[in-house]
C-alpha cells in the first residue's frame, strides 16, 4: 500500500523519537475515497488546519495535501485516505522534524444495523471549555478502550455519555436520532468532534425540510427515540437497531438522509471526473 511521509513514497520510516510515536502527539483525518476519488478534500483539510492550530502544529498547503491524498486514493480505490500530522522529535537530543503522514488502507466492515453500548466517558470535556475541545488528535486511547468494553459486552461499538448522563458520541462516529419526526443530536457545544458526515446530514435535513434540534439530550432521550443513526467517514449515514437494550427500526428519516448523502458522492464524483481529476 502506497504511504507517503512528506510526499515521499520511498521514505517509509518515522522516527521513534516523534512526539506521534511517544506521547500521541499530533492530529489527522480519514478521508473517503470512492473510485480512486477522494470526497469532501476541503472540509477534511479545514478541520485539519483547526486542529493543526489547536495544537501548534503546520499543514501542508491545500493543493500540496491534495496532491499526495489523491495519488494514495487512486491506488486505493474505494478505501480510507487517513492524513497524520505528527509533532516531530520530542525528547533531548532529538532534532527530527514535524511529519506529514498520508496512506490509504481498506475500509473497515461496518455491520447493519448497528449495536450500540452506552459507555461512561469521564475524560471527555463534556460541555468543559479546554485547549483541545472538539481537537481531532491522535490521541485516541480512551476512546479506543470504549469500543473495546462494548466489544467485549456484545455490541459493535460504544455511545459516549458525560460525567452529567448527556450523550456526546460514538467513539469514531457522531449520532443522531428522530423524536416526533424531528432530528435530534448532541450540539458541538459539548466539546464532541465537528463531524463532516453530521454537518452534510443536518444541511440535508434543512434542505429536505426535516425539522432539526440540536442540544444537550439525557441518555434517557433515546427512550423516545423512533429511529437512531451513527454518522461518520467510514459508517456514513448508518442505522442503529439497538442501544443498550433499547431497539429500534430504521425508519423514513434515516432512509431519506442516507439517499441524500449517496447523491453528494455521485454528484461530487461527477464533478471530479468532468475536471479530470
Amino acid at each position: 500500500m502506497l504511504a507517503l511521509i512528506d510526499g515521499d513514497p520511498t521514505h517509509q520510516a518515522l522516527s521513534v523519537f516523534d512526539g506521534a510515536v511517544l506521547r500521541g502527539d499530533g492530529c489527522f483525518e480519514a478521508i473517503r475515497s470512492y473510485r480512486g476519488r477522494p470526497f469532501g478534500f476541503g472540509e477534511h483539510y479545514a478541520r485539519l488546519t483547526r486542529s493543526a492550530s489547536a495544537l501548534r502544529l503546520e499543514v501542508p498547503s491545500a493543493s500540496l495535501l491534495e496532491g499526495w491524498v489523491e495519488a494514495c486514493a487512486r491506488e486505493g480505490g474505494d478505501c480510507i485516505v487517513r492524513v497524520v500530522v505528527t509533532r516531530g522529535g520530542s525528547v533531548p537530543g532529538a532534532e527530527d522534524p514535524s511529519r506529514c503522514v498520508v496512506l490509504w488502507h481498506a475500509v473497515p466492515t461496518v455491520n447493519s444495523p448497528l449495536h450500540l453500548l452506552p459507555v461512561a466517558a469521564p475524560w471527555h470535556p463534556g460541555g468543559e471549555d479546554w485547549e483541545l475541545s472538539g481537537v481531532k488528535t491522535i490521541s485516541y486511547a480512551a476512546n479506543q478502550a470504549a469500543s473495546r468494553k462494548a466489544q467485549e459486552a456484545g455490541a459493535d461499538d460504544a455511545l459516549l455519555f458525560s460525567r452529567d448522563g448527556h450523550v456526546l458520541e460514538g467513539p469514531t462516529f457522531s449520532v443522531a436520532w428522530v423524536v416526533d419526526d424531528c432530528l435530534e443530536t448532541p450540539s458541538l457545544d459539548l466539546g464532541i468532534l465537528e463531524s463532516i458526515t453530521r454537518a452534510l446530514a443536518l444541511d440535508d435535513c434543512r434542505r429536505l425540510g426535516i425539522p432539526v434540534r440540536e442540544g444537550r439530550f439525557p441518555l434517557q432521550r433515546l427512550h423516545s427515540a423512533t429511529e437512531v443513526m451513527a454518522l461518520s467517514t467510514v459508517k456514513e449515514v448508518a442505522s442503529v437497531g439497538r442501544v443498550g437494550t433499547e431497539t429500534y427500526r430504521g425508519g423514513e428519516v434515516t432512509g431519506r438522509l442516507q439517499s441524500a448523502f449517496w447523491k453528494r458522492v455521485q454528484e461530487t464524483a461527477a464533478e471530479q471526473a468532468s475536471a479530470g481529476r
